[in-house]
C-alpha cells in the first residue's frame, strides 16, 4: 500500500510527559507549554488525565490547568480518565470526549495501571457505555493499552488482541454501539515494525471498516520505524509527544525515551512529501521550553541533529560563492 498524503498528530506531552518526570512541574509552566503548542498548528492536544493524585501526583491540578490554558477554537483539548470517576470530572469540565472503551492486553499491567483485571474491565464496560449514553455521546472507540508487549508477560500474540477486541465490540453492540476506531498502543516500546504490520492486517481482516491510531513508545528505538510500517498499511493518525516526553508510571521502564518526538515524526513526513499541517520550527521552540521545565535534555533527535533548511541553505550560499569566484576567475578579475 502506498504511504497517505497526510496524516493525523495527536499531542500528549503535556499529559503523558509531565506525569512521570521525578522533579516538581509547575501549573504555570503545563499552562504556558499548552499555549506555545496551541500555535504550531497541532489540532489535538492532551492536556492533563483526571486520576488519582494519590498515584499519580503530577495530575493533581487537572482543572486549574483547564481554567487557566488559553483555549483557541481550532484546537480539541483531550484528557485521560481510566475510572468512571475521572470520565465524570472530565464531562464537567468542557474538554473533547471521545467516546472510547479503555483495554489493556496485559492482565499483569491492567492490574498495575487500573487496578483491574482484564476480565473485571470488560464486565465494567457496560457501566461505561450507561455514562457516555446519559451524557449523550456515542461509543464509538476501543483503546487498546499494552497492545504489542509487556514488561511483566512479555509477547502479546495476535489471538490474544483479537480476542479481547472481539469481545469488547460485543459487548458494545449489545448496548446498540457500533466501534469505528482502535487504538493500539505500544505502552511499553515492544513493538517492531514487522509486528506492527501483522496486527494492522489482522485487524483489518476481521474488521475492514475499522481505522486505526496508533500510540507508539520509542522505548528502544523502533518508534519511528514502527510509525512508517503502520503509513505503509494505510494508518494515518499517531499520538506523538514534543521532545519524546512520555512513558508510563507503572510499566516499569524508567529512564528509558518516552513516546516517538512529534517533532521527529513531523519531520519524517515532510522529507517524505506527507503533509501535517504542523509548523517544525514552532515544535523545537516547545521542545526547548520543554527541557527547561523539565531541567533535562529530552530523547528527540530533531533538537541535536537540526533541520535540513538550514543545512540546505547553507550548502546553496557555498555554491553560489564557488560560482561567482569561477567566474571572476575565468573573466581574469582576480580575488
Amino acid at each position: 500500500m502506498s504511504l497517505p498524503k497526510s496524516i493525523k498528530i495527536y499531542e500528549v506531552g503535556p499529559r503523558e510527559g509531565f506525569q512521570i518526570e521525578d522533579g516538581p512541574i509547575s501549573t504555570g509552566d503545563k499552562v504556558e507549554l499548552i499555549n506555545k503548542l496551541n500555535h504550531t498548528g497541532i489540532s489535538s492536544i492532551e492536556v492533563t488525565s483526571f486520576v488519582s493524585p494519590k498515584w499519580v501526583p503530577k495530575m493533581a491540578d487537572a482543572e486549574k490547568v483547564l481554567h487557566l490554558m488559553e483555549k483557541k477554537p481550532n484546537v480539541e483539548y483531550r484528557t485521560v480518565y481510566l475510572n468512571i470517576n475521572g470520565l465524570r470530572r472530565a464531562l464537567n469540565n468542557n474538554v473533547t470526549i471521545d467516546g472510547v472503551l479503555l483495554l489493556t492486553a496485559s492482565n499483569t499491567f491492567s492490574k498495575r495501571n487500573t487496578n483491574k483485571s482484564i476480565q473485571k474491565t470488560l464486565y465494567d464496560l457496560k457501566d461505561w457505555i450507561t455514562v457516555y449514553k446519559e451524557s449523550g455521546l456515542k461509543v464509538d472507540q476501543l483503546a487498546l493499552m499494552a497492545a504489542f508487549g509487556c514488561n511483566f508477560e512479555g509477547n502479546i500474540t495476535l489471538p490474544q488482541t483479537v480476542n479481547i477486541i472481539q469481545n469488547a465490540m460485543s459487548i458494545a453492540e449489545e448496548n446498540n454501539e457500533k466501534i469505528r476506531k482502535i487504538k493500539l498502543a505500544d505502552t511499553m516500546g515492544w513493538a517492531n515494525p514487522q509486528q506492527i504490520k501483522r496486527t494492522i492486517n489482522i485487524v483489518k481482516e476481521n474488521w475492514p471498516e475499522i481505522e486505526i491510531i496508533l500510540h507508539l513508545h520509542d522505548t528502544r528505538g523502533l518508534g519511528l520505524a514502527n510509525a512508517y510500517a503502520a503509513m505503509e498499511e494505510g494508518v494515518r493518525e499517531f499520538e506523538t509527544a514534543i521532545g519524546g516526553l512520555g512513558g508510563c508510571p507503572f510499566a516499569a521502564v524508567k529512564g528509558a525515551a518516552g513516546n516517538i518526538a512529534t517533532e521527529d515524526l513531523v519531520f519524517m513526513c515532510e522529507e517524505m512529501g506527507i503533509d501535517t499541517s504542523i509548523d517544525l520550527e514552532g515544535l523545537l521552540e516547545c521542545t526547548k521550553f520543554a527541557e527547561e521545565i523539565v531541567g533535562h535534555r529530552l530523547p528527540a533527535h530533531l533538537t541535536t541533529g537540526g533541520m535540513f533548511s538550514d543545512v540546505r541553505q547553507s550548502k546553496w550560499i557555498n555554491q553560489e560563492k564557488i560560482y561567482y569566484n569561477k567566474i571572476r576567475w575565468e573573466n581574469n578579475d582576480g580575488f
